[in-house]
């Protein structure tokens, strides 16, 4: 049973990508919210109106609404927020900055600190947590 665990976590990364599986399903769960109520909103509309309920219109309505929501929230705050996130944790070039200086501020503490036996700690952690 454990190694059936293991190839699933592995499949879905999910120790790893823990958070990105739980935005995403979020995201998916508030989307689906949003759609059905709206359908209720929608049909209690039309039927006060006294017109038919037509699921083009709805489709056509409710994307107008989705899509200003996407560009007043998404556009302006998500992406930065996100954006930034997404980057940071794929570890790009802008977050890597931070991380060398921060491993050579460490490595040069270490080394004034124990400097018989810096070079050795070094190398076992980096063979602990290697880099990647």
């Amino acid at each position: 049973m454990k190694n059936h665990d293991y190839r699933y976590k592995e499949v879905f990364h999910l120790e790893r990508k823990g958070y990105l599986w739980f935005t995403l399903a979020f995201f998916l769960v508030s989307a689906v919210l949003h759609w059905y109520f709206g359908w209720k909103v929608f049909v209690d509309e039309q039927l006060s109106h006294g017109q038919p309920v037509e699921t083009a219109k709805y489709i056509t309505e409710m994307m107008r609404d989705t899509m200003e929501n996407w560009q007043s929230e998404f556009l302006q705050l998500i992406w930065q927020v996100a954006g930034l996130a997404v980057l940071w944790y794929c570890g790009s070039s802008q977050s890597k900055e931070g991380d060398d200086r921060r491993e050579e501020k460490i490595d040069f503490i270490i080394r004034r600190l124990e400097p018989e036996k810096a070079e050795q700690m070094l190398a076992a952690w980096k063979e602990k947590y290697p880099e990647q």
